[in-house]
């Protein structure tokens, strides 16, 4: 292994996702010196085995669902879909996994990449390994900032790795439609690829451990996506277990914890996600290796104060837009502490990620979608909240009737009663995840129901929603 000499860059960037991007893109505006180190392609999880790949196989599935609820349109739109076709613009939204672009976005902001392992090797210093074994110190002069993402999870069966089972990589990225497919989850994960390949021609069978799906949400979410899925032609097996896995002559067999034997082409494990950090050098800065790394609401890790982990590796909401969103709050507080300014770190400052605690959105792109932000009416409770929850059906609002015949969809509002302020909000019904800023903004801003009466949604379209609840609200 050849080593160089050390280089110094105000600012060390482990890991080059959208999370390390944007922390990059935010010191680099602040005029420090950003070096950024990844082992992988530049974009990270989200633009080649994530976000991306997976709502480009989705969206296709989703308009044809939508069009085959519209007269007039949907004797036109009964055949299949064209899988071929989706894949390879689902190839094209990955940019073929090339990176060029990303690689020149980086260079655009001034930041230096450096591909290969990156490792902390004490107090802000960072050895790379490249691709040509070449050892680079990389010293930080103000902060190191690890967005590393994290990796699937697979459970402890014997024989697994010798199944070759797909987790969510391959779920994005395969380039042939398996004719039978198990996935075994009931997350987002799960539910969003058994609707996509489902609908491309699979024989899907879901194997739900729990009572059931999106178990994060609101019960009536998963409730309706299961109802979804089961008319989709999906077989959903909740309270199941897989005991063991096999492949025999290239047929996957599946053997849950009732005795049933399931055969499969291919089976998918969204079980879970686990932080990437256990390869990164955490032992040298008195860190746990594999470790989630806890940080305060600047996003600093406990007990440094040059560390940072921003993004999945801190485990306060694994969600993209969170990381970035992160990115953007460590970014600004590493320009400030670098210039010696005050770092006011109150809730809702430029300075603290506020909203991983009270304002978190997500969308699972199912059909129907399901669509929430902040508190579910259980978690509320279960923090001391006094709580109201208020729930509609969309089947009262004219612009859902006006979307697709026969749409079905519920919404809720949780409502703080000391506050009279939205504590939560879920929509779940086609088209709801363009409903859900709305709500984000609701949430995020504290908005009192009194101001919200003053919001007039436009008529008639499905936003009209929120007059329904708010009416409800006020009886």
């Amino acid at each position: 292994m050849t080593e160089t000499e050390s280089i110094a860059y105000d600012v060390v960037v482990l890991g080059a996702g959208p999370v390390g991007e944007n922390v990059a893109d935010r010191t680099r505006a602040a005029g420090l010196s950003t070096a950024v180190v990844e082992s992988e392609l530049v974009g990270g999880e989200c633009s080649y085995w994530a976000c991306m790949p997976s709502k480009a196989l989705l969206r296709p599935v989703i308009a044809q669902a939508d069009a085959r609820r519209l007269p007039g349109l949907a004797q036109a739109v009964q055949g299949p879909l064209d899988a071929p076709a989706v894949l390879a613009r689902r190839n094209y939204f990955t940019s073929n996994w090339q990176d060029d672009g990303q690689v020149a976005w980086l260079d655009g902001i001034g930041a230096d990449l450096y591909r290969g392992q990156g490792r902390l090797a004490g107090p802000r210093t960072v050895t790379v390994t490249g691709p040509d074994s070449t050892l680079t110190t990389l010293t930080a002069r103000h902060a190191v900032a690890v967005a590393t993402g994290t990796r699937a999870q697979l459970p402890p069966l014997p024989g697994l790795a010798e199944v070759k089972p797909w987790t969510s990589r391959e779920a994005t990225s395969a380039q042939e439609t398996p004719g039978r497919l198990i996935v075994v989850g009931g997350g987002v994960v799960a539910t969003e690829m058994a609707t996509a390949w489902q609908a491309l021609g699979s024989r899907v069978t879901l194997l739900v451990r729990g009572k059931g799906l999106l178990n994060r949400m609101e019960p009536f979410a998963g409730e309706l996506v299961a109802d979804a899925l089961k008319e989709a032609g999906v077989d959903v097996r909740t309270g199941t277990s897989v005991r063991s896995v096999t492949r025999e002559n290239g047929t996957v067999v599946a053997v849950t914890d009732a005795g049933d034997r399931i055969e499969a082409d291919e089976i998918l494990f969204a079980t879970g996600r686990v932080p990437h950090t256990d390869d990164i050098g955490l032992d040298t800065v008195g860190l746990e290796p594999g470790s989630w790394l806890s940080v305060d609401d600047t996003l600093l890790v406990d007990g440094t104060d040059w560390l940072y982990a921003v993004g999945d590796v801190n485990h306060r909401a694994l969600l993209t837009h969170q990381g970035k969103y992160q990115a953007r709050i460590a970014g600004a507080v590493i320009a400030a502490r670098a210039a010696d300014t005050a770092v006011p770190d109150a809730p809702w400052s430029a300075y603290a990620a506020t909203a991983d605690h009270d304002a978190v959105p997500q969308v699972v792109f199912t059909d129907p979608e399901a669509a929430a932000v902040g508190l579910s009416l259980a978690e509320a409770e279960q923090a001391g909240h006094r709580v109201r929850a208020v729930d509609v059906e969309f089947s009262s609002v004219a612009g859902a009737g006006l979307y697709a015949e026969g749409y079905k969809g519920r919404a809720r509002m949780v409502v703080d009663l000391d506050s009279e302020t939205l504590r939560g909000v879920t929509f779940v019904g086609p088209g709801v995840g363009e409903l859900i800023h709305s709500a984000t903004v609701a949430v995020a801003g504290e908005v009192p129901i009194s101001r919200l009466w003053h919001a007039v949604p436009s008529y008639p379209t499905l936003s009209e929603v929120w007059l329904r609840l708010l009416e409800a609200y006020r009886g």
